[in-house]
């Protein structure tokens, strides 16, 4: 186009990152994307090198999920692009917006199984929602305007685009791309009237969120709404910040090991009003929770993305809406009866409100409470995967949106990059990240980035010396059968400090409390290592008596 200025293919990039209001990147640099890193340099976006990919591309998964806009992560072909799918892995499963940039060989080498070449089309064929390589620079702001749209539109989910690096230094003069708004559907007039007289009707109603696409004033509404309507409200797996949990009317979350009387409550409602969310494997108790293909209750459905109504289960009423237009949407409506949500919300305190001891000196199950009264409301609490994590979704109380980064996908490694970002993003608030022993190892070089950058997480690793999850399981299916479980471990203290971080170490309960203070006071990124005796392995149940339930089973 004439009277445009000519940019190179990486310039061009760059720029429509700035045109869709990117303000951070994560990468692990390489070779096949040299001139994006060279424009990065002097756009004025936050570049934050990672130790290695998956670490990279789980950072970049958690800023989608705080900021409902794509993260954005650059890696190199072949070896970092393998690394780095377990990001993207977590962003289809959380329903993420997020955009994977993958360097790719040169284009005159296609085809001959040069260095590190991949298709990634294939490769990435059933993880990422759309799969692109961009062999003409003029076409890139199309694409990246594609690809911002299709991450963030109907559920949200990972795009993956290849660069071929030849193309990124072809010099083109093309125009940017507006900046993408998605699109964000809306209940017709008649669903709305319908879901009313439901609603209206229903002895026993529940209202269960999940999902993603939430903005802070959603939350709110439909918090006030549920108010005015005496609607107990949970909340789906790991979806704790879209609800406060000091709010009258939340009764719990749906997730692994929930509280029975809010299993009770959901199979009982006579309406179930689900926003957001596809009630997947795991809230959905390995899918018994209602019956497939008829849930067995009348069941409203509401999701942005029109191919999620009625993919697992049918509902009596679908409505094809974002939880923004939705919540704006609300119906008015005289409820039968009263009490229903203090009720809930009374079983949802007792189950949460006390932990049982456990063997062992150090009490996780104190530490969590004493994090639940000490943390303000806005701090954002971040977390893998793990037997460790049913103590904080059990007894933590997330009670603002924005605040929880966890992995409803059960990805290992999850805790420690989110908070990385978490707390880049947000300086001023306190992060937390709860980790395992075989959770925080699979990415604990990215400690080392948060050391590089200052910033100020803190890491609490809760050591049993095993994969104690599987261990469960294990002693479950096979008891006293020990295999492939066990862990030797380092000492993580001296390894923070060794990385230029703060380092503690707690044996027993009374050393934790101490020992986060001085965390927080060194401001530096710090990890406490926190002892945990091995039969602590769940809140409800020790290891020797899994085993023991094991064998008495056998036994017959």
């Amino acid at each position: 186009m004439s009277g445009l200025p000519p940019r190179t293919g990486a310039q061009v990039l760059v720029d429509q990152l700035r045109a869709q209001s990117v303000e951070r990147v994560t990468c692990v640099p390489g070779e096949s994307y040299l001139a994006v890193l060279d424009a990065l340099r002097d756009s004025g976006i936050d570049v934050l090198v990672c130790r290695q990919e998956g670490g990279a591309a789980i950072m970049a998964e958690a800023a989608g999920k705080l900021t409902g806009r794509p993260g954005i992560c650059f890696v190199t072909r072949g070896p970092g692009a393998t690394n780095a799918s377990a990001g993207v892995h977590i962003a289809r499963q959380d329903s993420t917006p997020m955009i994977l940039f993958v360097g790719q060989i040169a284009r005159r080498m296609r085809d001959r199984e040069a260095f590190q070449e991949v298709d990634y089309r294939q490769m990435f064929g059933g993880l990422a929602k759309w799969t692109v390589e961009i062999d003409d620079a003029a076409r890139i702001p199309e694409i990246l305007a594609r690809a911002f749209r299709v991450a963030m539109q109907g559920r949200p989910g990972p795009v993956v685009v290849a660069l071929p690096e030849d193309m990124l230094d072809d010099v083109v003069a093309v125009s940017d791309a507006p900046r993408v708004v998605p699109a964000a559907p809306a209940p017709s007039g008649d669903d709305v009237e319908r879901l009313r007289a439901m609603l209206a009707e229903a002895q026993r109603p529940m209202v269960l969120l999940g999902g993603s696409r939430w903005t802070q004033g959603a939350v709110a509404t439909l918090a006030a709404w549920a108010a005015r309507h005496d609607l107990p409200v949970a909340v789906s797996f790991r979806r704790a910040q879209l609800f406060p949990a000091d709010h009258p009317n939340f009764a719990g979350e749906l997730g692994i090991g929930p509280n029975p009387a809010l299993l009770a409550r959901i199979r009982e409602a006579d309406l179930l009003l689900m926003v957001g969310g596809r009630l997947s494997e795991m809230p959905a108790q390995s899918y018994g929770l209602l019956g497939i293909p008829n849930p067995g209750l009348p069941l409203v459905h509401v999701h942005a993305d029109a191919a999620e109504l009625g993919r697992v289960y049918q509902p009596v009423l679908a409505i094809e809406a974002a939880p923004e237009t939705f919540c704006a949407a609300l119906p008015d409506f005289t409820p039968t009866g009263s009490g229903r949500a203090a009720e809930a919300h009374a079983a949802y305190r007792a189950w949460s409100e006390t932990p049982e001891p456990k063997p062992g000196a150090f009490q996780y199950g104190e530490a969590i409470t004493w994090l639940r009264e000490r943390l303000p409301r806005d701090a954002v609490i971040c977390n893998g995967a793990g037997n460790f994590a049913t103590w904080v979704h059990r007894y933590y109380r997330f009670r603002a949106f924005g605040t929880q980064l966890a992995p409803t996908s059960g990805s290992m490694g999850y805790g420690l990059p989110a908070a990385v970002m978490a707390k880049r993003g947000r300086p001023e608030r306190i992060v937390v990240a709860l980790a395992g022993d075989g959770d925080v190892m699979m990415t604990v070089q990215e400690f080392a980035t948060a050391v590089q950058y200052g910033i100020a997480v803190v890491v609490v690793v809760l050591d049993n010396g095993m994969y104690g999850t599987i261990r469960m399981h294990q002693e479950r299916e096979y008891p006293g059968r020990v295999s492939a479980t066990e862990l030797r471990n380092p000492d993580f203290a001296a390894l923070a400090r060794a990385c230029g971080g703060h380092g503690e170490r707690v044996e027993c309960t009374a050393d934790f409390a101490p020992a986060f203070e001085r965390s927080l006071a060194s401001g530096l990124p710090a990890m406490i290592h926190c002892r945990v005796d091995p039969e602590a392995l769940t809140p409800t149940m020790t290891l020797a008596a899994i085993r023991e339930k094991a064998l008495a089973a056998q036994r017959g």
